[in-house]
């Protein structure tokens, strides 16, 4: 009888201490089952933002730069060409006997930054620039623009001019420096917008009546016909004023198509400004739209010079 009921003292002992046990694993997997179900929450509420991209085809509307940027480790090569004015007539076999042309070079250094160079045949100018990425346009709207900043310094080649007795012709005359911000909206998939507000800064200007500083601001869009095709249209309002002056200049216009084949993009235009860098198309077109219309092109070609890292690891992975 003494041995049944020590028994029975054993059973309801582990009994109860089995059940005290199991009461408090339940208690701690309800505890990790709330606490991942908060932190999964946080995680569903801190979504990675998705930026914009496409907002144009390339670096360039049509003359001024756009919002884009090559990417990391990319270069692209881009060829300009502007014809003579189509007013020429047959004589001048409307323009075509007349062109300048540009080569140049766009290289991504980071995400956000590119450099470029080119040399153009008109004034024979050597350019060097940077544009820097500053603000991105997300597809939430939480940032509902993108803003860039472009600088670039150019070199006129051409020989020194006669100067009187006495002056001197500095290295510095031939020099120009060029101040952007890009400020673009994509409006939805098929339009897209850009404002740019300009300075200019000319080293020598040809008369008094020029200013050494001009202001201007520029408007360019983008509207897509096709995967492929889309229509641009790009206008520079000179904020200056020239004095008493024997130079007219006029703001510069431009109406051109875009044309993507696979590593090419191919920009076919129509403007009446006979230089390619900013400081000419925006600052010293001194031809109207209907008196100095002249057709030209743009071909941008890229190149990938160093491959990201994703895609080198990629390499050792089985799919």
């Amino acid at each position: 009888m003494r041995f049944a009921k020590t028994i029975l003292i054993a059973s309801l002992v582990f009994t109860t201490g089995a059940a005290y046990a199991q009461g408090n694993d339940s208690k701690k997997k309800d505890d990790s089952d709330e606490l991942m179900n908060m932190l999964n929450q946080q995680d569903a509420g801190k979504k990675e933002k998705t930026y914009t991209t496409a907002t144009f085809k390339t670096t360039r509307i049509i003359n001024g730069a756009s919002i884009e940027n090559v990417a990391k480790g990319v270069l692209d090569f881009k060829i300009s060409h502007r014809f003579g004015a189509f007013n020429t007539g047959f004589n001048g076999f409307f323009g075509l006997d007349n062109a300048n042309t540009s080569l140049g070079f766009d290289y991504g250094i980071s995400d956000r930054v590119m450099v470029g160079v080119s040399r153009g045949t008109y004034e024979k100018e050597y350019e060097g620039y940077t544009k820097i990425k500053l603000l991105r346009q997300t597809e939430d709207g939480s940032m509902p623009v993108s803003v860039s900043y472009m600088g670039a310094i150019s070199i006129q080649s051409l020989p020194a001019p006669t100067l009187p007795a006495g002056q001197d012709y500095h290295f510095s005359n031939r020099m120009y420096y060029v101040n952007q911000v890009l400020i673009a909206k994509k409006i939805s998939q098929a339009l897209s917008l850009q404002l740019t507000p300009t300075h200019i800064h000319y080293n020598l200007v040809s008369t008094t009546a020029e200013p050494n500083d001009l202001f201007a601001v520029g408007i360019g869009g983008r509207l897509k016909l096709t995967n492929r095709i889309s229509l641009n249209a790009e206008y520079y309002y000179r904020i200056n004023k020239l004095g008493n002056s024997s130079i007219t200049y006029y703001n510069s216009l431009s109406l051109g198509f875009d044309i993507e084949t696979g590593g090419h993009v191919f920009q076919l235009l129509f403007t009446n400004a006979p230089g390619i860098t900013e400081r000419v198309f925006v600052g010293q077109t001194a031809v109207s739209w209907p008196d100095g219309l002249r057709f030209g092109f743009n071909i941008s070609r890229v190149f990938t010079i160093v491959k990201p890292k994703e895609f080198e690891g990629s390499r050792n992975k089985i799919w």
